[in-house]
């Protein structure tokens, strides 16, 4: 018996954003959007441009109107990555007008983004982050480079602003590239060992959920061309004795929970001889099916389509 309309979820996807990762965050929402089971649910594309206009039945729309469309659907799935976006920004837009969202809140989602803040929380945890220093327009200049560092914003994802700086006289560009995108910055030291992410899914309930570790194998340097341009290789599952796997994820668990995340997260690590070394939390990560964290939970025996549905029927009223 086939469905009407009012038989269906009607679930809004929003994407695009105003950051520099708009165009992977259209991406992302097109192919959930593609993905969500058409004979479970109604969905309503929503984008927000480059200059945080809202779009929608292919007309320009007033906030008011965007809201009033949200505020129609059952639930949200905000895929918008990074700055007004992922940041907790939606997830309040969305509590505002009492529309239930997939993914982390507020407050989860302003913490993961501040990776500064997130390194804070890992040191509370026992958890080692990279030797760092925050840094900001005013005092970018008083920095004294002595060895190789990695300069990235603070608030930004996709790499966008990433620079690793192996000379002294590449600093001051790797500074300006950095403070382009954010006020603030933070410059570390180069960290050598494996990059292996883990992503953690939690449910209403409580239950936790830790996909298939994925090994990050590329010539170099893992920045935006080598992430979108097919250089890198994602091995699934990562080589992992029982005790390095073990201690993965119970950090990834740790830094999950401690943030408050909720939804889907993926946590990142470089995995060294002395253990384990937390990079950065993404409460949104990219979301295409070719993704990092569908390509995980696929391993597990989880289908993107079935990913999807878990992460939206778990938020529905009841």
């Amino acid at each position: 018996m086939t469905k009407t309309p009012i038989d269906l979820v009607r679930v809004a996807v929003v994407g695009g954003g105003q950051n520099c990762e708009h165009e992977v965050s259209l991406a992302s929402a097109a192919a959930v959007a593609a993905a969500l089971d058409p004979t479970a649910y109604d969905v309503v594309r929503l984008t927000i441009a480059p200059d945080g206009a809202w779009h929608g039945g292919g007309r320009r729309l007033t906030l008011g109107e965007a809201v009033a469309i949200l505020q129609s659907c059952a639930a949200v799935l905000p895929v918008v990555h990074g700055p007004r976006g992922e940041d907790g920004s939606l997830a309040a837009l969305c509590e505002l007008a009492g529309v239930a969202y997939v993914g982390s809140g507020v407050g989860a989602g302003a913490l993961a983004m501040d990776k500064w803040a997130t390194k804070l929380v890992a040191g509370a945890l026992g958890i080692a982050t990279a030797p760092g220093r925050l840094l900001t327009a005013t005092t970018a200049s008083s920095y004294t480079w002595t060895h190789p560092v990695v300069v990235k914003p603070v608030a930004a994802g996709s790499s966008h602003g990433v620079s690793l700086v192996r000379e002294a006289a590449d600093l001051p560009e790797a500074l300006a590239t950095a403070l382009a995108l954010d006020d603030r910055i933070l410059v570390e030291d180069v960290v050598v060992g494996r990059e292996i992410d883990v992503a953690v899914l939690g449910t209403a309930d409580g239950a936790r959920v830790v996909s298939p570790a994925l090994e990050i194998v590329v010539d170099g340097w893992f920045d935006f061309e080598a992430k979108y341009g097919g250089g890198a290789d994602f091995r699934i599952p990562a080589a992992l004795d029982d005790t390095g796997r073990k201690e993965l994820e119970e950090a990834a668990l740790a830094v999950y929970d401690a943030l408050g995340c909720a939804g889907v997260a993926r946590v990142d690590f470089f995995v060294t001889p002395a253990g384990p070394v937390l990079n950065e939390v993404n409460t949104m990560p990219g979301f295409t099916e070719q993704s990092q964290v569908p390509k995980m939970f696929a391993a597990a025996g989880v289908s993107y389509a079935d990913l999807l549905d878990r992460l939206v029927r778990d938020v529905l009223p009841a």
